[in-house]
């Protein structure tokens, strides 16, 4: 089944009660890839594109960045704003109700990343476009769905248009201008509403922009 992933995608699946799904959802907790590869970063500005329910986003403000997190999603993002006020975090985060395939912050940050986004525009095509917002001397963090054979449906089964592997993250970024820190594919399980296991196939790309 192939997925738009527009606007009106985005809308419903935050409107259907995805805050207690897989991942970074809702309430759920930051993804660990992001302590583990920013906790050796000094705090600056942060880009986290396509924020979700704002678990990531909270985190890096709550260990000292100043964070923008975008999302196309109107109802994630109040979600994520709610979130943020009773964690304390708020006031180190600016929440951007945007469109990823068009929109452009202007700047350039310290650390951009981004956890499982799915734009409208084609995934690795997207990662490009934020590679584009890291400053010089500063992180791009990809944190995605693993492509495997097979792939058809979302989360934990995503569809083959949004996800990827690290070897083709990799291979589109300039050795001149790139060094890649990370680049792994990792299988872990949460658990998922009802108590069930939830296998979620991962890749993991941490690069760093040279000066």
């Amino acid at each position: 089944m192939s997925h738009g992933f527009d606007k009106d995608y985005w809308e419903r699946h935050w409107q259907q009660g995805q805050a207690e799904g897989p991942g970074s959802m809702g309430g759920s907790p930051p993804n660990p890839y992001l302590a583990r590869e920013t906790s050796g970063l000094t705090p600056g500005t942060a880009l986290d594109a396509g924020c979700g329910g704002g678990a990531e986003a909270i985190w890096l403000a709550s260990h000292g960045w100043h964070v923008t997190a975008a999302d196309i999603s109107s109802e994630a993002l109040a979600l994520a704003a709610e979130r943020a006020d009773t964690s304390g975090a708020s006031g180190r985060v600016q929440w951007v109700e945007a469109d990823l395939g068009v929109w452009s912050p202007g700047v350039q940050f310290d650390l951009v990343t981004t956890h499982y986004a799915h734009p409208a525009m084609p995934q690795l095509e997207f990662y490009d476009r934020i590679a584009g917002w890291v400053a010089p001397g500063g992180t791009l963090l990809i944190v995605g769905h693993l492509h495997t054979p097979g792939s058809t449906g979302h989360e934990h089964h995503p569809p083959a248009e949004a996800s990827a592997t690290s070897a083709a993250i990799t291979a589109r970024m300039d050795a001149v201008q790139w060094e890649i820190v990370t680049a792994e594919e990792r299988r872990r399980t949460l658990t998922g509403p009802g108590g069930r296991a939830v296998p979620l196939n991962d890749v993991v790309v941490r690069a760093t922009r040279r000066r």
